[in-house]
């Protein structure tokens, strides 16, 4: 019976002190914890009313967390954070330094409830005696205060949750009576060492262990932890690197603190004050300013928002966006990307060995993979960042991944029109007059769905127009010439009249095929000009066109993220990459075989990097850039030069595709590609037309003018002959030497026998 009636009436007191809580807690609170606020906010009566009719629904899921960029390596290269934190579990934190906290800020932690009454009375009466106020909020309370300051996404949301009123504390400990109700004690122990801030920009115990001891918070000692746990009161007054002095006085605080509730000795707390406070700190870094690869992180920043926005990221309000980069900035991403570290270190030291960092004119590089499209490496000679003789713009790329909007593409665009000219049977041999300068009429005008000058299309005609007026540039030649050495020369003339055969609109066509768009996102202009590269383009997506020949014309999208989870490993949609086979493999077999030979007989001469490789120079017009686009069959590059102060207004002069850009793609390619595979490039099935002149290899031994033939793809047959010639000479061919004739074609050698008869 004696126990019947006790437990009733632990029942009665447990009733009475849940129904005190909700009666006195507004009341309480305000004489505590605001005895200044007065009538701010609701009242105090009206607050204990209304207690229990409160919303008590806590979002209690983890705090804002920091999102991580990987390289193809799983090396991270790139964080983002608006707080610099890094969640823990409870067992991965040094046990001292969760008794240092409770010790410090709510001793009864495990002994109470959301509202600890004793701790309150107890404040309450220091409150009274003394014009300095005491708090009496608990661990859960602080934990929940952090959480709606944590969760504002807009400063009218930070005020409201900060604001000095009644109603606020109110508001919060209804919340923590239901924190109390669906929370262990273990659970809002680790959600308050993950939430609260400790100064220097680090939120969370993790966080604050790395950036004042540079190590995790499973390994702090005591002093450490009880540092650590004395700067939540006051992160500023307390901060250990702006406030040594403070911070070590608070330190001793919380260690004298633990000796009296026996944590620790006497003894302990002594020999840990009386040492000074030794930091190892490392400095919070995030963005990609800080980033080894910025201009790469630039690209993937933007294509993680675009994720994140369900690709409608360019077409929000401003205020939407920033909604999507707080997402990025808090959401705790793991971002897996493309980035080959040892190319992108490539392509930054050839971009600023050639190209002084600190000036107007600027080289811009991107690296991509046939075959997949992965993007390895982007490069810009200036640095990233604000101030004098740096820039934020990801001038490599395009406007829609934080770039401008591109830059001409000069002759590296005639490719395009070449490759057109095969897929339509024009003969490799088709010869055209091409002189210094003339004047081409008849091109067709096209239909077009972009923006011009303003005006929207809608498939409405554009290009055509009056005769155009054409000159060679300065590294090019007149006369007549062929596909052949009409790209080996880049001779202006010729590709005018090329174009004309091809048709404009088919040209331009085939450029898209091949991924190719303006800069600013529009399509390009089917003028006549196209073919001289006078559309503005981005490094990334020319090099992934070049990729597409170099994979014998499989063109993928150019790919920089494979994989974006959130902290709870969901991942995030991204969109669908793909790979097309946009011309047969032997027209781009034929492409690539033009400019493999290009590299020996054309004007990236002097460029070869010591394995087959293909190029094409570009010599934008007026000297406002110059390009150099290249590929082996396991690498693409393009770099642009030019004066990023305005290409029209500031000009190149004297600089040519092979020069400056030539320079930079060389040394970027041999270094990215040291110790890698030197596959060859694959030989067209079809001729297209094309001829090869027999070498002269008369009285040359018989394996050597074999060799010879062989080198320029022509086939051997062996024939002896008399003569007085040494036996196993070449006496003559048939064909004759500096004869045209199809690749793949026998030549025969008549070798003498070493008699005369």
């Amino acid at each position: 019976m004696r126990v019947a009636n006790s437990d009733r009436g632990k029942a009665l007191t447990t009733l009475i002190k849940l129904l005190g809580t909700g009666i006195v807690a507004g009341v309480l609170v305000a004489l505590i914890a605001l005895p200044g606020v007065g009538s701010t906010g609701i009242t105090a009566r009206d607050a204990a009313n209304n207690f229990q009719g409160m919303d008590s629904e806590l979002n209690t899921s983890p705090p804002s967390e920091k999102t991580v960029l990987y390289d193809a390596d799983g090396k991270p290269f790139a964080t983002f954070f608006d707080k610099y934190r890094e969640s823990v579990r409870l067992d991965q934190i040094d046990p001292v330094m969760r008794q240092a906290m409770i010790d410090i800020e709510d001793s009864r932690f495990y002994e109470h409830g959301a509202m600890d009454l004793e701790g309150t009375l107890r404040a309450l009466a220091s409150n009274v005696q003394s014009t300095q106020t005491q708090g009496g909020s608990t661990l859960t309370q602080q934990y929940v205060k952090n959480l709606l300051v944590d969760s504002a996404q807009t400063k009218e949301e930070y005020d409201e949750v900060t604001a000095p009123t009644v109603g606020r504390k109110i508001r919060e400990l209804r919340y923590a009576l239901e924190v109390e109700r669906t929370m262990s004690k273990d659970q809002i122990l680790e959600g308050y060492l993950n939430i609260a801030y400790f100064g220097g920009g680090a939120y969370g115990v993790q966080a604050a262990s790395k950036r004042y001891f540079s190590k995790p918070a499973a390994k702090l000692s005591l002093g450490e932890s009880a540092l650590l746990a004395g700067i939540t009161q006051n992160p500023t007054a307390f901060d250990p690197i702006q406030n040594p002095k403070d911070a070590r006085a608070r330190r001793d605080i919380v260690l004298y603190r633990m000796a009296e509730l026996k944590h620790i000795t006497k003894a302990q707390a002594d020999e840990a004050a009386a040492k000074p406070v030794e930091l190892n700190p490392t400095e919070p870094v995030g963005g990609c300013q800080t980033s080894k690869a910025p201009y790469f992180c630039e690209y993937v920043k933007y294509d993680v928002l675009n994720a994140l926005a369900g690709g409608k990221y360019w077409q929000m309000e401003p205020k939407e966006q920033q909604q999507i980069v707080n997402k990025l900035n808090r959401g705790g991403y793991t971002v897996r990307t493309t980035l080959d570290m040892d190319k992108q270190q490539a392509v930054d030291k050839a971009l600023r060995s050639i190209v002084p960092p600190e000036g107007n004119r600027v080289g811009a590089e991107a690296m991509v993979e046939p075959g997949t499209g992965k993007i390895r490496a982007i490069g810009l000679s200036k640095h990233f960042g604000p101030g004098d003789g740096k820039t934020t713009i990801n001038l490599p790329a395009d406007t829609a991944h934080g770039g401008g909007t591109g830059v001409s593409a000069g002759s590296t665009f005639k490719v395009f029109t070449l490759a057109a000219a095969l897929e339509q049977g024009i003969p490799v041999n088709t010869s055209i007059k091409s002189p210094e300068t003339m004047s081409v009429s008849g091109f067709k005008a096209c239909p077009y769905y972009g923006t011009y000058q303003g005006k929207k299309y809608n498939g409405e005609l554009l290009g055509g127009g009056p005769p155009w007026t054409v000159s060679n540039a300065g590294d090019s030649q007149s006369g007549t010439f062929n596909l052949k050495t009409g790209t080996w020369g880049s001779v202006n003339t010729f590709y005018a009249q090329l174009e004309k055969r091809v048709g404009v609109c088919n040209a331009v066509k085939m450029a898209e095929r091949f991924g190719m768009k303006r800069g600013n996102g529009q399509p390009l202009l089917p003028v006549p000009a196209q073919v001289l590269g006078v559309n503005d383009i981005d490094m990334v997506h020319l090099s992934a066109a070049y990729a597409g020949f170099a994979a014998r014309g499989k063109y993928c999208e150019p790919l920089a993220v494979t994989e974006v989870v959130d902290r709870t490993g969901k991942a995030v949609k991204l969109p669908e990459h793909k790979c097309e086979q946009v011309v047969d493999k032997d027209v781009a077999d034929k492409v690539a075989s033009i400019l493999h030979a290009n590299m020996s007989k054309g004007t990236p001469k002097g460029r070869n990097i010591g394995r087959p490789s293909a190029a094409k120079t570009g010599t934008c017009e007026a000297h406002t850039c110059a390009d150099f686009a290249g590929f082996t069959p396991n690498l693409a590059a393009t770099v642009a030069y030019w004066d990023f102060r305005g290409p029209w207004q500031y000009k190149v002069y004297g600089v040519f595709g092979a020069g400056t850009p030539g320079a930079i793609w060389q040394r970027s390619m041999s270094e990215a590609l040291e110790g890698e595979p030197a596959p060859g490039f694959n030989a067209p099935a079809n001729n297209f037309g094309d001829t090869t002149k027999v070498p002269n290899v008369a009285n040359q031994p018989l394996d050597t003018a074999k060799k010879a033939l062989e080198g320029v793809g022509l086939k051997v047959q062996i024939s002896p002959a008399n003569s007085d010639k040494p036996r196993n000479t070449v006496v003559s061919s048939s064909p004759a030497a500096g004869t045209e004739t199809a690749p793949g074609s026998t030549v025969i050698l008549y070798v003498s026998n070493g008699r005369r008869d």
